[in-house]
C-alpha cells in the first residue's frame, strides 16, 4: 500500500482537533475528551453507531443496508472557512465525530485508511447534506454545496467511514493516512 502523507503530515500536523457523538439523533452532536471506535460498528454510544444504516432516511428506505456512515469526519479548515463567511460552528456542531486539522479528507480515494492511535478508519465516501443543515443556520447549506466550473456538485460537509480497528481516540492525536492500491476512485457522497 502506498503511503499518502503530505509534508504537512509528515511532520506531525495532520491530527484530531475534536471528538463528538451523541446519542440520540439529532443534527448537533457535544464534543468528548474521547470516543471509543468499535470495529464494525462506529462510535460507541453514538445513535448512527451499528452495522447496518442508522441514517433516518436511509432507514426508511432498506433498514438493511450496511452502515458506511459509521464515522463522520470534518476538517477543521471547513470551520474555518465558514467563520470567514459569517458561521460561527463549533466543532461537532455540523454532526461530525472526529474534527481533524492538516489533511485534506475531501480530496482523498475510496477505501483510505485514517489510523489514529490503535484506531483504524476507512473512508467510504462523502457526506450529503441535507435540509437540515439549513434549519441548523440559514445559508449553510450552499457553504458546504457548491458547484465548480464545470457545473459539477462539490460536498464540502466531511467524509464517512467505518471502523477497521478499534480503539480510543482524542484530541490531539495524530492521524496516519495510507492510500489503498491503484486505481484509486474519487469519493461519491454515501
Amino acid at each position: 500500500m502506498a503511503d499518502a502523507q503530505s509534508d504537512e503530515q509528515a511532520a506531525g500536523l495532520a491530527q484530531v482537533v475534536a471528538v463528538s457523538r451523541s446519542p440520540v439523533h439529532g443534527f448537533s452532536k457535544p464534543r468528548e475528551a474521547s470516543i471509543r471506535l468499535l470495529p464494525g460498528i462506529g462510535v460507541e454510544g453514538d445513535a448512527h453507531a451499528g452495522t447496518t444504516v442508522k441514517h433516518r432516511s436511509r432507514v426508511a428506505v432498506d433498514p438493511t443496508q450496511p452502515n458506511l456512515r459509521q464515522v463522520h469526519l470534518i476538517h477543521a479548515e471547513l470551520h474555518a472557512a465558514l467563520a470567514a463567511a459569517g458561521f460561527d460552528i463549533g466543532y461537532g456542531e455540523l454532526g461530525e465525530n472526529i474534527t481533524t486539522a492538516g489533511i485534506d479528507l475531501l480530496a482523498l480515494p475510496v477505501g483510505t485508511r485514517l489510523r489514529i492511535g490503535d484506531a483504524q478508519i476507512e473512508i467510504t465516501g462523502l457526506r450529503n447534506p441535507c435540509a437540515q443543515i439549513e434549519q441548523f443556520r440559514e445559508g449553510l447549506l450552499s457553504q458546504v454545496v457548491v458547484k465548480d466550473a464545470h457545473g459539477e456538485i462539490v460536498r464540502k460537509a466531511g467524509v464517512m467511514g467505518v471502523v477497521v480497528a478499534g480503539g480510543v481516540v482524542r484530541p490531539g492525536q495524530g492521524i496516519e493516512t495510507t492510500l489503498p492500491p491503484l486505481p484509486h476512485k474519487r469519493l461519491e457522497r454515501v
